[in-house]
């Protein structure tokens, strides 16, 4: 489908609504190799479980700010006095057991930075530094590489890191690119 603008785009983005396409057309699937950016989305995929990522994305910038930044350093320290104070913001979503699963998460994540040097070597080594296409449509929810990373991040101690939710996040840092052959994000080969 074309849109006014004169480009055709993946049918789940929102028309009426330009943060979803800003996100559309910006971030989905742009591959990312910034540990703070690849944390962050990673956070925020977690939130998401349950809710739609408008959701998120209305919420976004509550979140930065809440989580200094998205400097897993930061929301490592997080203790039960900061957790509360969290709950009680209105402008993020105030689960406290995604709260207290972020902070665990921000651990995990340092200690894979240790291990390999960085996160992004860590999720970029599963497919030995290339964007994986499927052109599957509609996209699955899930994959055997969703499954492997999961089940990785899982036996290290993450919560909120399910298959399906690996799957989307790898498709918002673009290790899977994910984008409908027609649209005009859609890596050519």
């Amino acid at each position: 489908m074309t849109w006014s603008d004169g480009k055709c785009r993946c049918r789940w983005a929102n028309p009426a609504n330009p943060r979803y396409i800003r996100y559309h057309d910006e971030e989905w699937g742009v591959p990312v190799h910034d540990d703070r950016k690849l944390f962050e989305m990673l956070i925020l995929e977690g939130f998401q479980a349950g809710l739609s990522w408008l959701t998120v994305l209305k919420k976004r910038p509550a979140f930065r700010k809440e989580f200094a930044g998205f400097e897993p350093e930061k929301a490592a320290e997080f203790d039960e006095e900061k957790i509360e104070k969290m709950l009680q913001n209105p402008q993020i979503i105030r689960s406290r057991q995604k709260i207290c699963a972020a902070v665990g998460n921000a651990k995990v994540f340092l200690q894979i930075q240790r291990e390999f040097g960085s996160f992004d070597k860590y999720l970029w080594h599963f497919t030995n530094g290339k964007t994986q296409k499927y052109n599957i449509f509609p996209c699955p929810v899930k994959n055997e590489l969703s499954d492997t990373i999961s089940k990785d991040l899982k036996k290290r101690g993450m919560k909120y890191a399910g298959s399906v939710i690996i799957y989307s996040y790898m498709q918002a840092v673009g290790v899977i690119d994910d984008h409908e052959p027609q649209c005009f994000c859609h890596a050519k080969d």
